[in-house]
């Protein structure tokens, strides 16, 4: 699928997850921006020039800024520093209940949740922050549960080269507990592996049950 890059971010432009093609489109103008908030007020049947809602369009587009500043970002950055010294160390390494908010492409409503990932080095690790950051850049994108998942997967998998990446998402959709069915609590788990995760059953329930329980 491509993704859309816009021109005035070049620091973006290269590709996301290893492989995947990017598209650039010209970026409009905060004012425009802005003239688009004041539309959408207008639309919900609200006075965009009433006092409370003066300074809206502004606010939502800077608000926007952070809410999708990974378009901004280039994930590969986040993981170009290793560490060698780590002895003979060759197990897994799981960060798990790591806390994320995203957006949905469908109707730009949030989902929220905990992510949780696992890789088995080879020769060098990366620290343990650099994967709460990269889940950060693609999730401060507009995405689905299941591409967030493959984006993770993909780029631990093409800058690490570890023996195998372990992956699973655990999150609400307001777009589903909020509208539509309105099924409040209800979540969507995704999972995905590579290496010896995807090839040996075994690892993967002994990545499932130290995510689960912490034993392994």
């Amino acid at each position: 699928m491509d993704h859309v890059i816009n021109k005035l971010t070049p620091a973006a432009r290269s590709s996301d997850a290893a492989g995947e093609p990017v598209r650039a489109v010209l970026r409009p103008s905060r004012e425009e921006a802005e003239a688009a908030v004041r539309v959408l007020l207008g639309y919900l049947g609200d006075d965009p020039d009433r006092e409370g809602l003066l300074d809206t369009p502004r606010r939502v587009v800077s608000a926007y800024d952070e809410l999708y500043g990974g378009y901004r970002e280039r994930p590969a950055d986040v993981l170009d520093r290793t560490f060698s010294e780590i002895g003979t160390y060759d197990d897994i390494v799981l960060v798990r209940d790591i806390p994320f908010s995203s957006h949905c492409e469908h109707h730009m409503m949030p989902f929220v949740g905990k992510a949780h990932v696992g890789y088995l080095p080879v020769e060098r690790v990366v620290g343990l922050s650099k994967i709460a950051r990269l889940i950060d850049i693609f999730a401060r994108r507009l995405q689905t549960q299941e591409r967030l998942s493959s984006q993770i997967v993909t780029e631990i998998d093409t800058v690490l080269k570890p023996r195998g990446v372990a992956v699973m998402l655990e999150a609400e959709h307001t777009c589903m507990s909020m509208r539509g069915v309105q099924k409040a609590g209800s979540s969507t788990i995704t999972t995905q592996f590579t290496g010896v995760f995807r090839d040996d059953p075994k690892e993967q329930f002994r990545f499932i049950n130290l995510v689960r329980n912490g034993i392994g």
